[in-house]
């Protein structure tokens, strides 16, 4: 399977750093607010999961047709689908910094992600805002929504602790989680989504930096490998 999407799509140089930080939030978190912020602060692009999917329903292709059925029905796009359109948009965006939207939503979504990207997240930005708070923004926002009523949110409140918080917790066994407070002002939160990326900025020009000194030293280069040669003709004698 993954090797099928590559050959279709195409896939990343070898080598080559790509930066990937997952952000996550129950519905009305404030997910695309804060992605937006960081876009501008930090130079990222920004990929959601969903406006792929809608954008592809719009195509006049089988693949558009079959996404736009799924999606009027209620059911479940899969997940190889999904992270093929991700995957491709990467691909075209020319970008090496991605923040991904609200995906992976499931344990399936970060399976196929792992199976055909397999670019291990920096991080997952987790935006933790309380169930009743989420309720108040959804039903006061004004974007001409279906879905903005209160037993539609409740569902989708549930799907979310169900499907998408086993995902946020397999990546806090693995030290990947960063957790802001999303009740606060959009401004508030921003303050400490800040202060995340800027260490990560910090850690990749720390890194840059320790290459950058190996590479155009080529003194140490010499007595590096003339150490080498040493070890070795005395591990033979």
């Amino acid at each position: 399977m993954a090797d099928a999407i590559k050959s279709q799509v195409g896939s990343f140089p070898p080598g080559k750093k790509i930066t990937v930080v997952f952000v996550l939030g129950g519905p009305g978190s404030g997910k695309g607010t804060q992605c937006s912020n960081i876009v501008k602060q930090f130079g990222f692009t920004h990929l959601s999961a969903g406006d792929l999917l809608r954008e592809e329903a719009k195509s006049d292709t089988e693949q558009g047709t079959m996404v736009k059925n799924l999606m009027h029905e209620g059911k479940l796009v899969p997940s190889e689908l999904i992270v093929k359109l991700l995957l491709k948009a990467m691909l075209q965006s020319g970008n090496d910094k991605f923040l991904v939207d609200g995906f992976p939503r499931n344990e399936e979504n970060r399976q196929a992600y792992e199976s055909v990207i397999g670019i291990e997240p920096e991080f997952v930005l987790f935006i933790d805002c309380p169930k009743e708070e989420l309720e108040r923004r959804i039903l006061h926002r004004n974007q001409g929504r279906d879905d903005d009523n209160i037993d539609t949110i409740r569902k989708r409140f549930e799907v979310f602790q169900e499907s998408t918080l086993p995902v946020v917790q397999y990546y806090e066994k693995r030290g990947k989680l960063r957790k802001v407070d999303g009740a606060k002002s959009p401004d508030a939160v921003f303050e400490d989504v800040k202060a995340i990326f800027a260490q990560l900025n910090t850690q990749a020009n720390q890194g840059s930096s320790v290459s950058s000194r190996v590479q155009s030293n080529p003194l140490k280069r010499f007595v590096d490998l003339l150490c080498g040669c040493f070890g070795t003709q005395e591990a033979r004698s």
